[in-house]
């Protein structure tokens, strides 16, 4: 079955296969590179300016401030985030989740819903859930009040958690 011939033929087929594609490498380098070697002989046809990040007098630029995107907020569309709370939190007051009801939260003394167990770094953060301290904690609950039991990651936009907190004012407010 197998003679000379046919093991000449198959090491021939393999042998032509790898030069076509090393050949073909070699093209496509020579092609897409211009086929030198030296890349840096070539003026860039565009140049882009970009300042240095360490420049003196570069002010960060921060977003707006939280008081006025709170005084332009909408519960309407505060209700609509408060779906991702209320896997874990309830509006009415006595029915606590796994975390405390949130009936009244904004301007509630934190650590006040009676028979829930609050972990210790939350209360000694802050003594009043004020809308801007409820805007900090939201924004990253983690960073806020290190060791916190609240396993969420936070709420990145600022409108977003406007939104949630004038939401929250209406509720038993």
């Amino acid at each position: 079955m197998f003679d000379t011939m046919t093991m000449t033929k198959i090491l021939g087929g393999v042998c032509g296969t790898w030069l076509v594609f090393l050949l073909g490498g070699f093209a496509a380098e020579t092609i897409y590179h211009g086929g030198g070697h030296g890349h840096d002989d070539h003026a860039a046809g565009y140049v882009v300016d970009v300042p240095e990040s360490g420049a003196a007098g570069a002010e960060v630029e921060e977003g707006p401030a939280f008081e006025e995107v709170f005084a332009m907020a909408s519960a309407a569309d505060g209700e609509g985030q408060w779906r991702a709370c209320s896997a874990c939190h309830a509006l009415e007051e006595g029915v606590n989740g796994v975390g405390p009801n949130l009936y009244g939260v904004v301007g509630r003394d934190v650590a006040s819903v009676g028979g829930f167990g609050y972990s210790g770094n939350l209360i000694a953060v802050n003594d009043v859930w004020t809308p801007e301290e409820l805007n900090a904690f939201l924004e990253s609950p983690r960073n806020y009040a290190p060791g916190t039991a609240m396993g969420y990651n936070g709420m990145r936009r600022i409108e977003d958690r406007a939104n949630l907190i004038a939401y929250l004012a209406t509720i038993g407010g």
